[in-house]
């Protein structure tokens, strides 16, 4: 059981809140040491994050970690069922079993992933905005997007690692477009809140990773295929739905998915998931809540709006 006293004083920061940038995609695909010095907190807050990851790696391993209060959580057996039922789906489609229909309520939010996946509670699955090429993005190099948040808070990077077919397809073909591939990791333990404190009691969560096209390198590199993206996330996040239903998800985190660095139109997305859980959508009554965590408080926030009007019959929470 990892203590504090034995971990590094700079593992133990934490970084401010509403720095994770999930608004922002959490795609990387350029090396991780080109990131971590950036516009979103520079070097200081890069070693914070790099902190705090190196701690998360050590409490995973050693299946535990002192709480708040003192006392000693465990989560090895979470963290060994997490990995093992970890599995790559696709890029053909999933089977989905029958299962009774249900009316969905969606929420457009302002809260991170993790957030909106304590409040809904037990059987929630969160879509991972994915890097195609490495698991967890920037996560070990203090990254600031939403997988690295994801990775510093539970036990998924180890999952991740769990699934290399995902990231070695991804990198043998360099297609911008990448595949209709989704890893499920079922169960990931989540002990971090999004200040990198540990919680007193960890929650599960299940996690859908999967990269979302890169609209941005597509549009300057073969820019006569920009018009087969928005057909592209269509198809990815059907992948993504299917995967959720198929192992009887009823709730879903979703969010701007790809809206980041690989720049997809924030309207685009929304409409891609509104075309499978709208009306008259394949998955119209397969989900009883789904969430759209747009990590971005401000009243003028764009991605934010897209989604709000995409999904005019959402109940809107600060």
């Amino acid at each position: 059981m990892l203590r504090p006293a034995e971990i590094p004083v700079a593992a133990q920061s934490q970084h401010r809140p509403g720095c994770s940038r999930e608004h922002d995609g959490g795609e990387h695909e350029r090396p991780a040491r080109s990131r971590v010095h950036g516009a979103h907190g520079g070097g200081a807050m890069s070693a914070r994050l790099r902190g705090i990851a190196k701690e998360t790696e050590q409490i995973v391993a050693a299946g535990g970690y002192r709480a708040p209060d003192g006392r000693e959580v465990s989560i090895a057996a979470a963290v060994d069922a997490a990995r093992a039922g970890t599995r790559m789906y696709g890029p053909e489609p999933v089977p989905v079993p029958d299962a009774a229909p249900v009316t969905t309520s969606f929420e457009v939010t302002g809260e991170s992933s993790l957030e909106a996946a304590r409040r809904l509670g037990a059987g929630t699955a969160v879509l991972n905005f994915a890097s195609a090429r490495n698991p967890g993005g920037g996560f070990l190099n203090g990254a600031q997007a939403q997988e690295e948040a994801l990775c510093r808070a539970s036990a998924l990077y180890t999952c991740l690692r769990a699934a290399p077919g995902f990231y070695d397809h991804h990198r043998a073909r360099r297609d911008p477009f990448y595949t209709d591939r989704v890893i499920h990791s079922p169960g990931v333990p989540v002990f971090r809140d999004d200040r990198g404190r540990l919680l007193a009691e960890p929650h599960q969560a299940g996690f859908l990773t999967a990269a979302a096209p890169n609209a941005g390198v597509v549009r300057r590199t073969t820019p006569e295929r920009a018009g087969e993206v928005p057909r592209a996330l269509a198809g990815r996040a059907e992948r993504v739905l299917e995967v959720a239903a198929a192992h009887g998800y009823r709730r879903l985190v979703l969010g701007a998915w790809g809206c980041g660095v690989f720049q997809n139109d924030p309207a685009r997305v929304a409409e891609a998931f509104r075309g499978l859980l709208g009306p008259g959508g394949r998955f119209e009554s397969a989900f009883e809540h789904v969430v759209f965590g747009i990590l971005d408080r401000t009243p003028d926030s764009a991605t934010r709006a897209a989604f709000a009007r995409t999904f005019p019959e959402r109940q809107v929470q600060p």
